[in-house]
Parts: structure tokens; sequence; C-alpha cells
């Protein structure tokens, strides 16, 4: 039944994608930039639906009052294809720094130009990179949230942090808040796999990492507080969810922060 549920599950995603993509293309091309992204913000609602009703997996998000006013930098932890879409609902105006080949996609393209992301050549340098941060501020001026994952790429649950220290450079030239995200999709979406698990768990919303420090020191703020964390959603999200079949990486990761409490604790 497992496998049943998840391929009906892809079969149903997908097809949400492209039907609400082209339905209501009409209607978000002729509204406003900021009230044609209700239409993203819904259809993340629906596959959040599709995700229950079909998987049987739940969420809770925990700390929507550490977001602040205004610009803002989010740093979630990435693990799965949900967490590039689950918090559209969430954020109010949010804006991603992307590879210029995703414009190049078939109607995926044109939402976004029309949501004013920010293209980028990856293999970029100099001009081109000053250009995308002088962008990326005059985005952050108007009050949006922009979207960057500190490890730049999905990682396994439980794998030992590999964090870029591009995010730092940003901090330091943007100026605003930094809001840590922990959270576990990977153990009930894993990447790179069809198969979907039921269950529930939590997504964290730290408080903010204020502006003002300098990048070094932050840097390091951010990965102790994110993994910190992770850490503690792990342990929580696999009692609560015992039935989960853990990666190898969560596997190594539990037996150590287990190994870290007996040393702690001693009988």
């Amino acid at each position: 039944m497992l496998m049943v549920r998840s391929i009906l599950f892809n079969i149903a995603f997908y097809a949400n994608l492209i039907i609400q993509m082209i339905v209501l293309t009409p209607a978000y091309f002729i509204l406003p930039r900021k009230q044609a992204y209700r239409i993203p913000k819904n259809w993340a609602r629906s596959n959040h639906w599709l995700m229950e009703k079909i998987v049987g997996t739940t969420f809770e998000i925990e700390g929507l009052e550490n977001i602040p006013e205004g610009g803002c930098i989010f740093a979630p932890k990435h693990q799965s294809f949900w967490d590039t879409f689950a918090l559209l609902p969430w954020q109010k105006d949010p804006v991603y720094i992307l590879k210029r080949e995703l414009l190049w996609i078939p109607l995926f393209g044109w939402y976004v130009m029309k949501q004013r992301m920010i293209p980028v050549n990856r293999g970029a340098r100099g001009k081109v990179m000053v250009a995308v941060m002088e962008r990326t501020k005059q985005e952050m001026e108007n009050g949006r949230q922009l979207i960057i994952y500190p490890e730049g790429t999905r990682r396994s649950p439980g794998a030992g942090p590999e964090y870029r220290y591009g995010i730092a450079r940003i901090y330091r030239d943007i100026q605003v808040p930094v809001v840590p995200i922990a959270m576990h999709p990977g153990l009930f979406w894993p990447r790179r796999r069809a198969v979907r698990f039921p269950g529930h768990f939590k997504v964290r919303i730290l408080p903010p990492i204020e502006p003002g420090l300098d990048p070094d020191t932050f840097f390091q703020t951010l990965i102790d507080r994110l993994e910190k964390a992770s850490d503690e959603l792990l342990v929580e999200t696999v009692e609560a969810n015992p039935h989960l079949q853990l990666p190898p990486t969560a596997v190594k990761r539990l037996a150590e922060l287990r190994a870290d409490e007996s040393e702690d604790h001693p009988s």
C-alpha cells in the first residue's frame, strides 16, 4: 500500500502542477504581481492537502512569530523538493536567486519572471555577481524575503553539515535579519526516490540572527543554531514516527547523539 499511495500521490502532484499552471495562466498574468502570487501559494496548499489525504503525511510550523516584518533572509535546511514550495503560504513576498536556465522552461519560466526572481549564471564572476547583488538589494528594500539554502543543495537527513560561505557574504552586503529554519521533510519525501512516507513532522522557525555581525561570526552562529535545532528535531521526529525507513545518514547521526547523551548522563 505504501508504494501504491506514493505512486498515486506523485501522479496527483504533477497533474496538479500542470493543470493549475495551464488553467490559471491567464489569471496569473492579468493580475498584478503580488496578487498573482496567490496562485502558487494556493498550489502549495493544495499539495499539502494531497499529501495528507493520499499519503497520510502532515506537518506543523513552530515559530511563525520569529519572522520579522519587512525584508529578511530565510535560511532553511534543504532535503527534499518539498522544501522548495512548502512554506510559500507563510511567506509574504518571497524571492529566489536561481539558475538562469530555469527561465527557459515554458510556462514555469514565465511564472518566475513575473515574480521578479533573480537569475544567475552559476559560473559568473565579477561584474555579473555585483549586478546580481544590486538587484537583490533592490528587491529586499521593497520588503521581500530572500530564500537561500545555506548548504546549496539537497542533503540527506542527518548528513554532516556542508554549508557554503556565500550566505555570509550576502548577509554582510544586504544587512537584514537571517531566519534559520530546521526541518526534516527528507524523512517523508526522500530525495531521488519515488516513495512517500506517512507521518507527522515539524518545521521549526528559529529566532532571527540580526544584522551587524562580522561574516565569520555570523556563519558559525548560523551553523551552530541550525545544526543544534536539526539534531533536536531529528530525535523528536524519529521518536514520533517509529515506522520510518531511515536513511543511513540519519541512523548514524542518531547513534552519535545517543552516545553523546549517554556520556553526559552516565548511569
